[in-house]
């Protein structure tokens, strides 16, 4: 579908791509990694033809429909978020007006012939309406609506929006275009946990190609199976998830400095009898001749000789390190009964949280349910409405927000970084130095910053100040994946306390023991890591589900909601009953043609589709009961 042949690519004399050759085939799920800077956004533009190559071409299967969320889109200014996702089915809509039209036309026909010729209009085209699936558009936007926890949107002008908003709508859009080939440029950004796992369900069903640059790597285990790492200009193939691409490469590269090693031994070899031949041939008397001749006809063999390159096996890295100087007392963090809100709305209601010393404790919850407001409550930069939050005696704070150094931008890197830490300009340097902040880069001003160099610079804060508790708010967005890993090891070896709110699977469950999940205004604690604290709440839901929502057929026919029940937790049940749908579909796929397989299938698929029609239902009435 797509072929890179040779490609280079520069930008103010910078090299980005050097002779690249790529090539990715229908139906593949390709993961594009590499360190920040390395080209991959670029990739995207070339395929995309928003960039050309300086040298090289890029072959497109003609025809090819690609789908690239690169920017926001630009809609008219009336436009709901409903309605920029009905735009994604243009041409059913087109045929849905002629259907419209056509029943019109016949409720108020003057003949039988009239009529006559209108229905033999009219059938041809509602059975292209039934085959490009117009009476599932609706479904469709719900299921995405529901997924990607925009359906509270719904009825939103799209302007009116979030940045944040109008990318996860700009992404429902795109999903459902079901282009040929999809270019996903960090997918999972802005999503929380709940709906990243719904876009992965998605996309594991998705049948075009994919493409997709991402950091998040539990997100590209569950969904590519091929990995494309660029780096130096170039880029090498892993046919695997994330998980197996980490343990080819270091194969690879063990392999490939091995063959590096034996060919710098054998060209010093051939040096050395070049040597050892024009000292003997001079030595002759008369000069050796056949002695010239086999030194010069060694040296052409060496000329043409493909050299290897060395292998970077230990790239530039953070030096990350946190040091604690002076523990804390065994008693951290109380919550005792928090209760908080905006404009008379409850976000909390009676939190309570204990945390002791040396444990890593992580918050997990959907967006907007308050988890980074919780975290300023501890660093004081709140004070709740009511409910008590206590630090034990000798607590030493160093707090990372996710919005870090929004107010400094005028500063330098090098400012900024004493303005914390007291040390000497050449002292600063060095210890910046260490966090990939060389030469000149020191005195650019915070704001012309990426946001991983933001990152970089506050972890280098960070490591040196005397704290025991580090609160950590989505410390990993913006990093790439190698920066993340040496976080990762840094807060693993922390011997202090360590509280951290994270969107980043990986990351939860390689660093925290202790997980809290805020939902329904409260925190429900849970031993171990996000994934068994995951695997814990399921097994309570399951139990509950049963018990808490069920569907009574009235006279009317119609699902009756019990009072007691929220909205959230039919909305949740929604989501969970269309993953387990995708699922069923999946399976579906692998069973090929085995019929009695098959047919189990399709039976638990269209239970599951009833009960999923009851919820919305439910939610129907709850919401007219709300109203």
């Amino acid at each position: 579908m797509i072929r890179l042949h040779k490609v280079s690519k520069s930008f103010g004399g910078n090299p980005v791509f050097e002779e690249m050759t790529l090539e990715v085939n229908q139906s593949e799920r390709v993961g594009i990694v590499g360190r920040n800077g390395t080209g991959k956004t670029t990739l995207f533009k070339l395929i995309a033809s928003m960039e050309k190559p300086d040298k090289g071409n890029v072959f497109v299967k003609k025809g090819l429909k690609i789908g690239y969320l690169a920017q926001i889109p630009d809609f008219s200014a009336d436009t709901t978020v409903y309605q920029v996702l009905q735009l994604a089915f243009s041409d059913l809509l087109d045929l849905q007006e002629q259907l419209n039209a056509c029943e019109v036309n016949m409720a108020t026909a003057s003949s039988d012939k009239q009529l006559a010729k209108l229905l033999e209009k009219y059938g041809p085209l509602q059975e292209e309406f039934q085959r490009l699936g117009g009476y599932e558009v609706d479904h469709l936007i719900n299921q995405v609506l529901y997924g990607l926890a925009i359906h509270e949107l719904k009825d939103h002008l799209f302007s009116e929006l979030s940045g944040g908003q109008q990318t996860k709508v700009s992404l429902g859009h795109l999903l459902l275009t079901k282009p040929d080939l999809l270019l996903l440029d960090e997918p999972t950004n802005h999503l929380d946990l709940t709906t990243v796992e719904w876009l992965e369900s998605y996309l594991q069903a998705y049948e075009g190609t994919m493409l997709i640059i991402s950091h998040d790597r539990s997100f590209l285990d569950e969904v590519v199976t091929k990995i494309v790492e660029i780096e130096e200009g170039n880029c090498h193939s892993y046919q695997g998830n994330y998980s197996y691409y980490v343990i080819e490469r270091e194969r690879r590269l063990l392999a490939e400095f091995a063959a590096y090693q034996e060919q710098q031994k054998k060209i010093q070899k051939m040096k050395e009898t070049i040597k050892r031949l024009k000292e003997w041939a001079n030595q002759a008397n008369p000069p050796n001749d056949g002695m010239h001749r086999r030194a010069k006809s060694m040296e052409k063999a060496l000329e043409r000789m493909e050299k290897l390159n060395r292998p970077i096996i230990n790239p530039k890295q953070m030096n990350l390190e946190f040091e604690l100087n002076e523990r804390s007392g065994k008693d951290v963090l109380y919550l005792e009964k928090v209760t908080h809100g905006f404009d008379n709305a409850p976000l909390f209601e009676n939190l309570a949280l204990h945390i002791q010393y040396k444990e890593h404790v992580a918050i997990v919850g959907q967006n907007g349910s308050g988890k980074s407001t919780l975290l300023k409550f501890i660093t004081q930069e709140l004070v709740p409405s009511d409910g008590r939050v206590k630090l034990g005696t000798g607590i030493k704070i160093g707090y990372l927000s996710q919005h870090v150094f929004l107010k400094e931008s005028m500063k330098t890197v090098i400012e900024a970084f004493r303005e914390e830490v007291s040390v000497t300009v050449g002292e600063a340097r060095h210890l910046l130095a260490k966090f990939l902040f060389y030469g000149e880069t020191v005195f650019r001003p915070i704001g012309s910053l990426s946001g991983g160099e933001r990152m970089r610079l506050k972890l280098a804060q960070l490591m040196h100040q005397d704290i025991n508790f580090l609160v950590l708010d989505e410390p990993t967005n913006h990093l790439d994946i190698e920066s993340r890993e040496i976080l990762e090891d840094a807060v693993n070896h922390f011997s202090g306390t360590v509280l951290a709110v994270s969107h980043d699977r990986f990351f939860l469950n390689k660093c925290f023991s202790i997980t809290y999940w805020l939902e329904n205004k409260h925190l429900i604690r849970f031993e171990g890591s996000y994934k068994e604290a995951k695997e814990k709440r399921e097994k309570v839901k399951r139990a509950s589900i049963p018990e808490t929502i069920h569907a009574e057929k009235a006279s009317s026919g119609k699902a009756r909601v019990t009072q007691n029940i929220s909205l959230e937790t039919i909305e949740q049940a929604i989501v969970d009953t269309e993953l387990e749908i995708d699922g069923i579909k999946k399976q579906m796929q692998v069973a090929g043609v085995e019929l009695q397989r098959l047919s189990q299938l399709q039976m638990e698929l269209e239970r599951m589709a009833i009960r999923r029609d009851d919820f919305y239902l439910q939610l129907e009435e709850k919401m007219k009961e709300s109203n």
